[in-house]
Formats: structure tokens, C-alpha cells, sequence
């Protein structure tokens, strides 16, 4: 399967905003208007759709997201979707998405992380439409820290371009901040120093191949279904797959990725790169022993602490991208390229 990029942003486009998991609570609603009039002030138009409502832990009935999750991505004038942040099951949509449709429409990008895990990369799977795994709109706001890049930034680059991001050393120890009552918060507080760290050995690490993954509490659940299909992917080309936890213990997570490296999700990584993680340790297993007792056996470089998860900072990853992941005492890089 071919993968397919999306156009470029440019000012003047409309980028759709959407709820597929949950919705906002009315006390939250200050921070959506901020994120949105920041996408305003970029240039672009926003449409916010009816699948808004944060009074449950979803934002209407699946049936209704599934219909405007799917209007947006085959409406021509809309060149982006992207929701307020993840949720809890988003899995209720997947048999409700016509993907022969949404793969015959101009390619929309969808930005997002966490539960969109759960829509994005079966996505990107099952149509070959690149998809951002980065900041929700939420997040949209902050300042980006030196060395990453922001999803308006990744969604807007020329196809072909290569793009470069580096960690920058420093990581939110603690949790989110009130948005109640701030809700036009821009400074990310990184009050922690870190580094990616590679749990399979020493040496450095140099390896290339399409990037693709998620959140693995949600992505476990497709394992073995046709969504999280990976063997026709981008030909035979080697992945890079990468995967975070977002709050389950070690032992939970051990299960998962065991469960999804059965289920031959990391058949043809090359290596993986895993999340910087908030999430508990168990008794006598941490994370980092987590991932290693499910991947080890993979036999490539597994490197852990990266950006990509539920932790602050951001580093958004393009699922499909070609990718080129560097490792060394010295230098820690991933370059993306959307070819």
C-alpha cells in the first residue's frame, strides 16, 4: 500500500474540529476558544462541529461521530481535522467508519494522540492517508520547546522536505495544568531533566523505516484485527513503530505489547521507540522491564523516553512517514521525511 500525504496548510484553508472520543466540559471551554482563535490568528478558518458535549465521557453518540468524524475528512474545503484531545472509546466508531470512502476522498490530514490512536492508525493503515500523531488542540497553545516541532508546523511542511526534531532534555514531571483557571496557559512547565534511553544494550543507534504506532492502552485492543494490520503497509519496507502508555501498570502494559507482538504488530520493526510515561511500575517490574520483557525477543534497538506520549513535551510523529532515527552518547534525532 502506497502512502499518501495530505497537501500542505496554507493560510486560508479550513481545518475541522471534531470530538470522536470526548467532548469539552463547559469549564473548559475557555481553552478551546483560545487554541481555536490561535488557529484563527494563523489564518485559518475553524469549524467546529456539533460532537462538542464534555457532560459525559463522550461527546455524542457514535453513530453521530462517526457522521461528522467522516463528513469532515471527505469534504473537500476542510484540509484538517483535529480534536480537542483523546478519551476513553473511540473503538465504538471503527465499525461505523466507511474507509473505502475516506480513502477515495482528497486526503485530510487528522492530528491527535492518545484514544485517536485508536481512529488514526487504522487510518493510516487501512487507506494509506498519512496521520500526525501530536499535540491536540488543546495543547495548541503552548510555546514548542527548542528542538521539536509543532503539529501546524509538520502539517504545513512541503512534501518531500525532510524535518528534523531533538529532544530537549527537560520533561513535565507532574500532571496538566488547571485550564480552568488559566485557560490561556503558553508556557509548558519542564521542571525535570531527561534523556532517550535504549533498553535492549549499548551502541549506538542509526535505522530507517516508516514510522507507525500509538497509544498502546488503546491500540491493544485491535491487535489481530484487520485495524492494526501493519502487513501490507508501505510495501515491505521496514517500521519504525513506536508506542506509549498513558496511565495502566507495568504488568499491563508487559501484556499488551506481548498480546500485539503475537499478533505480529512489530513483525517488521526495525525498532522501536517508546514513550516517556507517567504511568505506575508494578511490584518487581517497572516500565522500561515492561517493554523490554515484551519486545526484547524482537532483537532490534528498542529506545524509551522519547516524546511521544502522554508526558510534555510533544514530539509530533507521521504515521507513514520515512523515517531515520540516530541514538548516540553525543546525539539523539529523528528526522521525518513525507515521501
Amino acid at each position: 500500500m502506497t502512502v499518501r500525504y495530505p497537501r500542505p496548510l496554507r493560510p486560508g484553508d479550513r481545518i475541522g474540529v471534531t470530538s470522536p472520543s470526548s467532548g469539552v466540559a463547559e469549564q473548559l471551554r475557555g481553552r478551546l476558544d483560545v487554541a481555536v482563535r490561535d488557529l484563527e490568528e494563523r489564518g485559518y478558518e475553524v469549524a467546529v462541529g456539533r460532537c462538542m458535549d464534555g457532560s459525559g465521557h463522550l461527546s455524542a453518540p457514535a453513530a453521530e461521530r462517526a457522521a461528522e468524524l467522516t463528513a469532515m475528512l471527505t469534504d473537500p474545503d476542510i484540509r484538517a481535522v483535529v480534536p480537542p484531545w483523546g478519551g476513553e472509546t473511540a473503538i465504538d466508531l471503527l465499525p461505523l467508519l466507511d474507509f473505502e470512502r475516506i480513502g477515495r476522498a482528497e486526503p485530510t490530514w487528522v492530528v491527535g494522540y492518545s484514544d485517536m490512536s485508536t481512529l488514526m492508525t487504522p487510518l493510516t493503515l487501512l487507506t494509506g492517508v498519512a496521520t500526525v500523531h501530536g499535540n491536540n488542540l488543546m495543547d495548541t497553545p503552548y510555546r514548542t520547546p527548542g528542538g521539536l516541532t509543532s503539529w501546524l508546523d509538520v502539517v504545513a511542511a512541503p512534501q518531500g522536505e525532510p524535518f528534523a526534531q531533538t529532544p530537549p532534555g527537560r520533561y513535565r514531571s507532574g500532571g496538566w495544568d488547571d485550564w480552568t483557571k488559566e485557560p490561556g496557559i503558553r508556557d509548558l512547565t519542564l521542571d525535570a531533566e531527561g534523556a532517550w534511553t535504549r533498553l535492549d544494550g549499548d551502541g549506538d543507534v542509526d535505522v530507517e523505516g516508516r514510522l507507525v504506532g500509538g497509544c498502546t492502552e488503546t491500540l491493544a485492543n485491535l491487535a489481530g484485527t484487520p485495524y492494526l494490520d501493519t502487513s501490507r503497509f508501505a510495501g515491505n519496507e521496514p517500521l519504525l513503530v513506536y508506542v506509549e502508555a498513558c496511565e495502566d501498570n507495568a504488568f499491563t502494559i508487559c501484556r499488551n505489547l506481548h498480546g500485539m507482538r503475537l499478533a505480529g504488530f512489530f513483525d517488521r520493526a526495525a525498532a522501536v521507540l517508546v514513550g516517556r510515561t507517567s504511568a505506575p511500575d508494578s511490584r518487581g517490574l517497572t516500565q522500561h522491564e515492561a517493554v523490554l520483557d515484551a519486545l526484547g525477543p524482537l532483537g532490534v534497538p528498542v529506545v524509551a523516553d522519547v516524546e511521544c506520549g502522554h508526558v510534555a513535551p510533544f514530539l509530533p510523529l507521521v504515521n507513514g512517514a520515512r523515517g531515520r532515527v540516530v541514538h548516540t552518547a553525543a546525539r539523539s534525532e529523528i528526522v521525518q521525511t513525507l515521501d
